[in-house]
């Protein structure tokens, strides 16, 4: 279905919107000031999201934009942070009870929710209006052309970018530009003072983005632009055999229990070479004063056979329950709350990049000079991270078996087989490529995907 435009963000999907959004601006207009303010109980929003990396971020979000947008909007925002891992579990209690918050924000596309959500095509439709068009990364990751649904909205991504230490780079004359140089100068750094990469293959998030990035470098992926189950093909394989190389020569077997902190801690510690990650390592670095963390450079994706890609970090990704108590309230709020992109990319410290970027007309310049940094510039390679970062179901939509796939931690299981000697390549190629196409059937029986 790649050749499916998504229906356009129609002045149709807009009326909905203003005709809610019209009627409460009238009954407010028409009811007497005094009578409002004493009988007009608040209404209530319910926002679950998950403790941002940056707390900068959450301090700007529960205790500033959440309180402003409320008092505005005579309603009481209820901001419930929780740990990351816990989004997915806490999201099903919810829909097993229909009942909960309004808003849940997912760090993945949530497709698989797609039938207990509303359609979001009236919060884009406005935004485009409002805003101008949104990034692709956004549509391909809320979007299913199959059944014609914005099951999410995206405000914002974060990109991944390559984490290394220059002065062992340095030392060793590479530069970790290339999945190749990556495996031949963290071997001699290795060798040379004992200090590994660190790429996670485990059941955690850095580890499944950061595989999904090598993966399609060497021209792999789970799906293909239609949709359809590709796992299993010889780019795959190649992909497999450089990780099970790169492993044995630059790595350590920590890298198979990893949570999604080990590599910040690897890296903050001095203990490593070379990681995939947001700026999450830098930034800590940098408010906490750890001496490593001037010597931490940021690099684009790695160049590999066949492209020269990353996976996003994250994708922002919240979803309106369709048994939410206040469906308009929760539109409202994300029409606003992307209005306010600037504002979340410097609260975030640049971790949070706009999905409709003409909102932050001034990020090239941020990112070129940044005061924080050592050096300055560290962080321009942002410039283009809308260019060079693709959503998690690359080159397709995210749909339901993408996500399954996700939360299954297939990807990440299947490296972590064939680098550590588990399985050969190919068995574990053939292994887990036959559970994704199983995803993939179910799905399809579903008429998702």
């Amino acid at each position: 279905m790649s050749d499916q435009t998504p229906p356009a963000i129609t002045s149709k999907n807009r009326r909905g919107f203003i005709r809610t959004a019209g009627a409460l601006g009238l009954a407010a207009s028409v009811a007497p000031p005094l009578l409002r303010s004493a009988n007009a109980a608040p209404k209530v929003l319910k926002i679950m999201q998950w403790n941002h990396f940056v707390p900068a971020f959450d301090e700007w979000f529960n205790k500033s934009f959440t309180k402003e947008w409320g008092e505005q909007n005579n309603t009481e925002v209820v901001v419930t942070n929780v740990g990351m891992t816990s989004l997915d579990s806490r999201a099903a209690a919810e829909i097993g009870k229909k009942q909960g918050h309004d808003l849940c924000m997912f760090l993945s596309p949530p497709a698989s929710y797609e039938d207990q959500v509303i359609d979001h095509a009236e919060v884009y439709a406005e935004c485009e209006k409002k805003y101008g068009k949104p990034l692709d990364i956004a549509i391909k990751s809320t979007y299913n052309p199959v059944t014609q649904k914005y099951f999410g909205f995206s405000d914002s991504y974060v990109p991944d970018p390559v984490n290394y230490r220059q002065d062992l780079w340095d030392d060793v004359g590479v530069k970790p530009d290339s999945w190749d140089a990556i495996r031949d100068g963290g071997r001699k750094i290795k060798e040379k003072h004992g200090i590994p990469v660190g790429l996670g293959m485990s059941n955690e998030l850095d580890s499944s983005m950061a595989l999904r990035s090598m993966l399609l470098s060497f021209g792999g992926g789970v799906q293909d632009a239609d949709g359809r189950a590709s796992l299993k093909s010889r780019q795959t394989l190649e992909a497999l055999k450089y990780a099970r190389a790169l492993y044995t020569e630059t790595m350590t077997d920590e890298i198979f229990s990893w949570d999604a902190s080990s590599n910040n801690r690897l890296m903050l510690a001095g203990k490593g070479s070379l990681t995939l990650n947001a700026i999450s390592i830098t930034r800590t670095g940098e408010s906490e004063k750890i001496p490593v963390a001037s010597k931490i450079m940021l690099g684009r994706p790695a160049r590999g056979p066949a492209a020269q890609l990353g996976v996003m970090h994250l994708m922002n990704a919240y979803v309106i329950w369709n048994f939410a108590r206040n469906i308009s309230g929760a539109k409202k709020f994300l029409v606003d709350l992307a209005g306010h992109s600037r504002d979340a990319f410097m609260a975030s410290g640049f971790y949070n990049f706009p999905t409709f970027p003409q909102l932050v007309p001034d990020l090239q310049q941020l990112v070129a000079n940044d005061p924080k940094a050592t050096p300055s510039d560290k962080y321009a390679i942002f410039s283009d991270a809308s260019k060079w970062t693709v959503p998690v179901g690359y080159p397709g939509y995210a749909n339901a078996a993408v996500d399954e796939i996700w939360k299954e931690w297939i990807v990440p299981r299947m490296f972590a087989d064939a680098a550590s000697g588990r399985l050969t390549p190919e068995a574990s190629m053939d292994l887990y490529s036959g559970q994704v196409a199983e995803i993939y059937k179910k799905w399809q029986g579903l008429r998702k995907v």
